[in-house]
């Protein structure tokens, strides 16, 4: 099912995993999916490592998810280190086994460069991506999306530029990264309507569950934690407390985004269920 037939007619939930290192890590990734899948997410998308490290996992990984759970899957697939040869021939291979819905990024800077440099014969921007996935079969393409700006783009106006063509090269759906305020969630659909792109935009959502993950998602992406929620955290004493502080942030920012209008959302699990199982019966989804 492509993304145009995903929301057209009903609000959808979708979940995003990463490919673990081990063999147990893989059995307890399905145990959680297990309960995911109760939800009925309209995908489930499964993440590219560094550099294209776990590219073979995450086919592996996206079929064994559509053949044990019949859902569909959404490979992400990045720019980086590969040229466009060999995207042709990976590009070639999935859609043989058919599976036709890819996020498209840029891939972030590999580890020790402090910039991205375009692979030989390969693409420097996601619109490139875009474009050249477009031409090789019939993929439908999610692209992301930055609330808080990207955080290489000069200017808000820049990033939403950048933005518009990837949607103009063939992107179908906007899946943004998380965010904690909802106030720059609305200030970036506003911004995404003013620029001319009509594709639907998808909330990331990220429940805060211990302290480690809030140290590392906010070195990460740069997404700003409201004074509010804040205030909340540091009167925090364990991770238990820090969990069901985030759940109850976690629902109130959903029914608030439910209430704007939004057509679906994108949860970031970290391949764990308890926090949004407890989020998504709360809101009744």
């Amino acid at each position: 099912m492509d993304f145009k037939q995903l929301y057209s007619d009903k609000f959808t939930i979708s979940f995003e995993i990463f490919p673990p290192k081990t063999e147990s890590g893989e059995i307890n990734l399905f145990s959680e999916l297990r309960s995911m899948v109760t939800y009925k997410p309209g995908f489930i998308s499964v993440t590219y490592g560094a550099g294209g490290s776990t590219r073979d996992k995450t086919i592996e990984l996206a079929l064994k998810i559509r053949d044990k759970f019949d859902i569909t899957p959404l490979v992400h697939f990045t720019c980086v280190g590969a040229g466009k040869n060999e995207i042709e021939e990976y590009l070639q291979y999935v859609d043989k086994l058919g599976l036709n819905n890819i996020l498209a990024l840029r891939g972030d800077v590999p580890a020790g460069e402090k910039e991205f440099s375009k692979p030989e014969n390969g693409f420097s921007y996601a619109n490139e991506l875009v474009e050249f996935i477009k031409s090789i079969g019939s993929f439908s393409i999610a692209v992301a999306g930055y609330p808080e700006k990207h955080a290489e783009a000069d200017s808000f106006e820049m990033d939403i530029d950048n933005l518009k063509k990837k949607i103009d090269a063939g992107g179908e759906v906007i899946i943004t990264q998380l965010f904690l305020a909802n106030e720059a969630f609305y200030r970036y659909s506003d911004m995404v309507k003013r620029a001319g792109i009509n594709v639907p935009v998808i909330p990331g959502i990220m429940p805060l569950t211990n302290a480690r993950q809030i140290e590392r998602m906010v070195d990460l992406s740069g997404a700003g934690i409201p004074g509010a929620l804040k205030s909340i955290l540091d009167k925090c004493s364990s991770d238990n407390e820090i969990l069901e502080a985030g759940i109850e942030f976690a629902v109130r920012q959903c029914d608030e985004l439910i209430k704007f209008g939004v057509p679906g959302f994108h949860f970031y699990p970290l391949n764990k269920s308890e926090a949004v199982s407890k989020i998504l019966d709360i809101l009744k989804l």
